[in-house]
């Protein structure tokens, strides 16, 4: 009775997630109530607030569920690639496909995630599930990765890595080329100057300046 009960659950919070995503693509996430939501969903308003508190909320499921759907999709490149460059160019290359379907919500709700304050912004405290999932992903890239590369770099990497994806996010979202062509040229370009900047970082010639730009990370962060 208890496992029926916990699949119905999760069957009603689905239908309440889908039906929002559809209504923030359609209405906008300003225009889109949480009783708008829960009459088109067929819950009640109590039953919607059950599940989520807010229309935030609903924005961290639809990360949650992104981020899934991005590491599933990523597990063929990183258990078979061993170059640095093709899993990393694997993995944005994923990201761009699998998010296709949510790139025209995408357009009309960045403005609210591009708000520093916002707790729907990538790098807000209530973002840190999807955030941290989402490094650990280029935590594989870097780890599974047979290239040589400076130690102390290595395990900076996977944030700046995450850092790199999310300048891709921005461009990505104001791309309006067929099939989002630009953005993938853009990783085609990009993933190769990064793949030498970390194959160049063991060089004794510029483990100095590899030192210092990792300072200048830690600096920065704190």
């Amino acid at each position: 009775m208890s496992e029926a009960r916990n699949r119905g659950s999760e069957s009603t919070r689905e239908v309440i997630v889908e039906t929002a995503l559809r209504m923030f693509r359609e209405r906008g996430f300003d225009a889109t109530t949480m009783r708008a939501i829960a009459a088109e969903a067929g819950v009640s308003v109590g039953n919607a607030y059950y599940y989520f508190d807010s229309k935030e909320a609903l924005i961290q499921a639809y990360y949650d569920r992104a981020q899934a759907e991005h590491e599933a999709a990523c597990m063929a490149y990183l258990e078979t690639e061993t170059s640095f460059a093709a899993r990393l160019s694997g993995v944005l290359r994923e990201w761009v496909r699998v998010s296709e379907p949510y790139h025209e919500f995408a357009v009309k709700f960045y403005k609210h995630a591009a708000e520093p304050t916002n707790p729907l912004s990538p790098f807000s405290e209530q973002s840190s599930p999807a955030r941290e999932a989402s490094i650990a992903i280029y935590r594989q890239v870097v780890e599974g990765s047979r290239d040589r590369m400076n130690a102390e770099l290595r395990e900076e990497l996977p944030e700046l890595l995450w850092l790199l994806s999310m300048g891709m996010v921005l461009f990505w979202v104001h791309d309006t080329s067929p099939g989002c062509a630009r953005t993938y040229r853009l990783i085609e370009v990009t993933v190769p100057l990064v793949d030498r900047l970390v194959g160049l970082s063991h060089l004794p010639g510029l483990r100095g300046i590899t030192k210092d730009f990792i300072a200048a990370v830690h600096e920065l962060r704190a």
